[in-house]
């Protein structure tokens, strides 16, 4: 009986992932069709500004190139469109299996990562990306005139900005492993010498090759860890919590 019953609600959990599966794919594909049709041109004379302002031409090497790039960039906006809808999704799948003071933390902590997601995103447009163009730009002005084909100038576009989305998730993944046990303050800040030699060459993996971009990507991922430590001073390991 116990067996029979915790099949059908495996199959309930499986049946009401699948919804979730369904119900998203679906939103964001009408997220993708609407802003590739709507919105596309907008969005690429956005994308290809910091160039085009420099008096930079923007061509394409292949017949496909222009086609899959727009659709690659409308895809892209379509996820962060319909991504309200599907973290709602996901929230309402994963709801009833926790407690009311997980419900809370469970908001905390995502809505944290989404915000320092964004801010990292947004810093890295703001501050370092036209920097970095210029580096590059400058490097070659003797050289040859540049003619940038817009599918890899979207690659690179990308490529930059999305890293700094991900290391400004730090202050979140070490909360996470110091909240679970794996990580505590005292630790951290007895590797911090060796931390900060990880942070420079993990910057210098994720950036391109230049040396501005690599220091400010470096920068606001120690002042993060720092806040970090912060943070993690504060936090009570789940194991010592339910022992108190």
């Amino acid at each position: 009986m116990a067996e029979e019953q915790n099949k059908q609600a495996l199959g309930e959990h499986l049946a009401a992932l699948r919804k979730v599966l369904l119900w998203s794919i679906g939103v964001i594909g009408i997220a993708f069709v609407a802003v590739f049709y709507l919105a596309i041109d907008y969005l690429m004379a956005f994308i290809t500004n910091p160039i085009v302002a420099r008096n930079i031409q923007v061509i394409y090497t292949e017949m496909s190139a222009a086609l899959m790039t727009k659709l690659k960039v409308a895809f892209i906006a379509g996820v962060v469109v319909a991504s309200p809808f599907v973290f709602w999704q996901i929230w309402s799948f994963i709801k009833p299996a926790l407690y009311k003071h997980e419900q809370k933390a469970f908001r905390l902590t995502f809505g944290a990562a989404v915000i320092l997601f964004l801010m990292g995103v947004a810093f890295c447009y703001v501050a370092v990306y036209f920097l970095a163009v210029d580096f590059f730009l400058i490097a070659g002005e003797n050289l040859a005139t540049p003619m940038l084909a817009i599918d890899k100038y979207v690659n690179f576009l990308f490529g930059f900005i999305l890293p700094f989305g991900l290391a400004f998730e730090l202050p979140v993944a070490l909360y996470i492993t110091t909240k679970i046990g794996l990580t505590n303050y005292k630790m951290l800040a007895s590797k911090r010498k060796y931390l900060i030699l990880a942070v420079v060459v993990i910057a210098a993996f994720l950036t391109p090759p230049d040396v501005v971009s690599q220091i400010m990507l470096s920068i606001p991922i120690l002042l993060l860890f720092e806040i970090s430590l912060l943070i993690c001073r504060m936090v009570k390991p789940r194991e010592k919590e339910a022992e108190e």
